[in-house]
């Protein structure tokens, strides 16, 4: 099958090199990886790694039936709201790689923040419990071909600065023996990640294949042209299409004031206290402010197991819409089905914001008019 050439990706917003077209065809079409590749892209910030990491997934596709994503990014998700670290699996081609999208992950944990710099540790645990699960599931049992049931692996990371050297050191420690990196580099070379395996220790003779490319925009004195996103605005239009998901596809909200009044009207979940536990990230709150400082904030809605690696399952997140504490009640707005809800026995609350713009609604109709009760346990 023929790979996907620079021209077919080209958009209004997007531009792919033919360095890249070339570097992901490498990972495609290796005979030598075996069961299935893993890529980890990284680089500075702004520097295009979103789009190198789902060019190479469009790349894989075309010899895998499904590519694996492990999103590390929890400011600038790719298929899920911010605040995730997620395992998602994908089996289309996505033809304009400027348009984003929010997919159902396999797996994925709440944790709560658009930055690792809070708990680094509890981050990185997190991503290696992901990537643990995509091996068992993926890569330990695997039978048949390649090309039949073999699952490759694209990691995006977050954009590098400097302090985060030890973060992306452990990461590449992961799966050294596996994969290979993608180092985009730009044209001010103190902002670029440390040349060479920079990751090994002085005594593992282990070196991944590493391919370097270029910020795929260039000046005419070839310098690289950085895409300047603003980062709070697309947190919140993500938080927002998220939501947006509580009403069916074909319902007219065109605008923010629609989804706002839209989010305002709809009968929230009614869910006992009695039947969950609640949690706060990177904080402590007293027990006497838990409630007031729950009401009117996005909480990870989250599975509390015995196997869930000290890690619980979020199936998704909601705004706690209000809370009735003479009922012991807690209403909440959320899109995750209701067969899903009825396992969530923990409300993880971080720093995940409820865009200002939803909040700006007049005549709002009573919290408490809830049609939607979820039984108790």
């Amino acid at each position: 099958m023929a790979s996907v050439g620079s021209g077919e990706l080209q958009s209004a917003n997007i531009f792919i090199p033919q360095e890249w077209s070339d570097a992901a065809d490498t990972i495609a079409y290796d005979s030598n990886t075996s069961p299935a590749p893993v890529a980890l892209v990284c680089g500075p910030k702004n520097s295009g790694k979103t789009t190198l990491s789902r060019l190479l997934v469009n790349v894989l596709l075309q010899r895998y039936k499904k590519v694996a994503y492990l999103d590390t990014d929890v400011g600038q998700t790719e298929f899920t709201p911010p605040g995730l670290l997620s395992l998602t699996t994908i089996d289309k081609i996505t033809s304009d790689l400027s348009i984003p999208c929010l997919k159902t992950p396999e797996r994925c944990f709440f944790f709560g923040d658009i930055s690792s710099k809070r708990d680094p540790k509890t981050y990185l645990a997190c991503i290696f419990a992901l990537y643990d699960h995509y091996q068992k599931t993926y890569l330990l049992s695997i039978g048949g071909s390649p090309g039949n049931a073999a699952v490759p692996l694209v990691i995006n990371t977050t954009g590098w600065v400097k302090g985060k050297l030890y973060l992306l050191s452990n990461l590449f420690r992961l799966v050294w023996s596996l994969f290979f990196i993608y180092r985009i580099c730009i044209s001010a070379v103190s902002k670029n990640l440390p040349a060479g395996a920079f990751w090994l220790d002085d005594d593992n003779g282990a070196v991944a294949t590493l391919i370097e490319v270029n910020s795929a925009r260039q000046d005419s004195f070839n310098r690289s042209v950085l895409v300047q996103k603003d980062a709070r605005l697309l947190r919140d239009l993500r938080v927002m299409a998220y939501f947006r998901q509580c009403f069916p596809s074909d319902m007219k909200i065109t605008t923010i004031k629609e989804l706002s009044r839209a989010l305002a009207a709809h009968p929230p979940y009614e869910i006992l206290i009695s039947s969950i536990k609640i949690k706060h990230l990177h904080c402590e709150v007293p027990k006497s402010e838990v409630f007031y400082s729950l009401n009117a904030t996005i909480v990870g809605l989250a599975v509390d197991s015995e196997d869930s690696e000290n890690f619980p399952d979020c199936m998704g997140l909601g705004i706690v819409r209000a809370i009735d504490t003479f009922k012991r009640v807690l209403y909440v707005i959320t899109p995750v089905p209701k067969s899903s809800l009825q396992k969530v026995d923990l409300l993880l609350q971080g720093f995940i914001e409820i865009p200002t713009c939803l909040l700006q609604v007049q005549g709002c109709t009573s919290p408490y008019m809830s049609a939607d009760v979820l039984p108790s346990a």
